[in-house]
């Protein structure tokens, strides 16, 4: 049985129930995903588990709903977008802060009034917690019911999960929106490390009070929210070193980038003639994701200008009732562009099919993720402050004319589609995996329960600087000792 707790990332929390026979014996998930592009990378997975073997006995889900108060989705983004664009034209002169307050959905399920959903929700006895820890809903969750627990991850409410669990050294481990290599030079460095430490304490400070209260409310004030993160049986990671750059990992940690890429099917019949219209010139593919519907206006008409100069079709995705089957668009021979966003599920469908991109980052870790592709020498980035037309279509006419582009790219996905095992295979036997032993404790570093002292070694350091200091003042008492035994004989036998 799968039941699949929905949550919008900020706010909404929606119970899926579903009723059906497992591969592993009966087992029993409870997932608590996220929304826009997570909540698509988890639907992935739980009908990739219902595939296996898992049986339907009603509809594919059947839902409760609480409310809660604001939302991740379009209209929550907009106005972010719009501020970062301002922020970066100059039109405002002070950058303000964007206060993301916290409306942790899983207060409604451990509070009084919903007592007979958390009990049911016990009684069910679950096997594993699948969630996404971009919100720490189904962290806490899966402790409270404890059971193991299985991330399906890029980042945590900490950051990028490779920083909450794997050792990261800041001399080649670049922290993402610093936009840095692993080759970095004595000042990036420097940058990278105040990077890193403004950002930690800015994650403690917005993020620590709210986890902090629930835990202690709930496990005692002894228990550190922040560890519960840690103690994750897997961490299922939604990237490949064809994307991160080399770093020391975990044995917990497994790789599945590009699980949601799949070979492209035949386009719709309407879809095909417009595309073999194009001729020898091809098509440019246009996506924002799953949350940006539309750009500003000015910036919209702008790249439509810039599209209007070329001899290629463009399908340019309008987030509506018919969404565009962007992976077959990508997948088919005669794409050649695509401009997008830097979302990481759209990247990695780019690389599976090798085209070329147009990168437009607008928030989080897009602008990132572009420039790790830009080292590669795939990418192209254009900043939305400063785009015009003329601007836009040199960035088109560069990818599409410069043969490197695709060549970089078709390289990229050589390397990313030779792998033993289809990431979402090893994803779904990694998944049963942790069912079928009831966790993975032997794979995952107790170091977490380490006072910061004793996992830096400081105690060590500061032992056995005490030692050889004590050695020295000995050597030194003695010698002293020595040399004023020595003189008082000499000065007696003067005498």
């Amino acid at each position: 049985m799968i039941t699949y707790i929905g949550s919008m990332t900020l706010c909404l929390l929606i119970i899926l129930l579903i009723m059906c026979g497992s591969v592993c014996h009966g087992g029993k998930l409870l997932v608590f995903p996220g929304d826009g592009s997570h909540r698509v990378n988890m639907d992935i997975l739980i009908k990739a588990l219902h595939s296996q073997g898992h049986t339907i006995t009603s509809s594919y889900y059947s839902s409760i709903t609480m409310p809660v108060t604001d939302a991740m989705d379009e209209e929550f983004v907009k106005p972010i977008i719009k501020k970062r664009i301002d922020i970066e034209r100059g039109t405002i002169s002070v950058l303000n802060v964007i206060h993301l307050q916290m409306v942790h959905s899983i207060w409604c399920i451990l509070t009084k009034k919903n007592k007979q959903l958390m009990q049911s929700i016990r009684e069910t006895k679950y096997d594993l917690v699948l969630t996404d820890p971009a919100n720490g809903g189904g962290v806490v969750l899966a402790h409270y019911l404890n059971v193991p627990l299985v991330f399906n991850v890029r980042w945590t409410i900490h950051g990028e999960g490779h920083f909450a669990i794997a050792p990261s050294p800041l001399s080649y481990v670049p922290i993402p929106v610093a936009e840095l290599t692993d080759k970095m030079s004595f000042f990036e460095r420097v940058l990278n490390f105040i990077v890193y430490v403004t950002r930690q304490y800015l994650y403690r400070q917005t993020m620590g009070p709210h986890y902090s209260a629930l835990v202690s409310r709930y496990f005692g004030p002894e228990v550190d929210y922040f560890s519960l993160f840690q103690a994750a049986d897997l961490w299922l990671m939604r990237v490949d070193f064809v994307f991160e750059f080399p770093r020391p990992t975990m044995p917990n940690v497994i790789y599945m980038g590009g699980f949601q890429c799949k070979p492209a099917k035949p386009l719709p019949q309407e879809l095909e003639e417009f595309v073999q219209s194009s001729g020898e010139h091809g098509v440019i593919i246009m996506s924002l994701g799953t949350l940006i519907g539309q750009l500003p206006h000015d910036i919209a008409d702008e790249i439509a200008a810039a599209f209007a100069q070329l001899p290629q079709k463009v399908i340019w995705r309008y987030k509506g009732d018919r969404p565009m089957p962007q992976n077959d668009l990508l997948g088919h021979p005669m794409t050649r562009l695509f401009v997008a966003h830097g979302g990481t599920n759209g990247i990695f469908e780019a690389i599976y099919h090798g085209v070329p991109i147009v990168g437009l980052p607008l928030v989080f870790d897009q602008p990132d993720n572009l420039s790790r592709m830009k080292v590669k020498g795939v990418v192209k980035v254009v900043d939305l402050a400063t785009l015009d037309r003329n601007i836009f279509s040199q960035a088109l006419q560069e990818v599409l004319n410069e043969p490197s582009y695709r060549t970089n790219m078709q390289r990229l996905s050589r390397l990313h589609r030779d792998v033993p095992m289809e990431p979402l295979d090893t994803a779904l036997f990694w998944i049963e995996f942790v069912m079928r032993h009831k966790g993975a404790a032997h794979l995952r570093t107790e170091s977490y329960r380490m006072p910061w002292y004793s996992y830096h070694s400081v105690d060590v350091m500061v032992f056995l600087l005490a030692v050889v200091l004590l050695i020295l003042l000995t050597t030194v008492a003695i010698i002293r000792c020595l040399c004023f035994r020595m003189c008082s004989r000499q000065k007696i036998k003067h005498e």
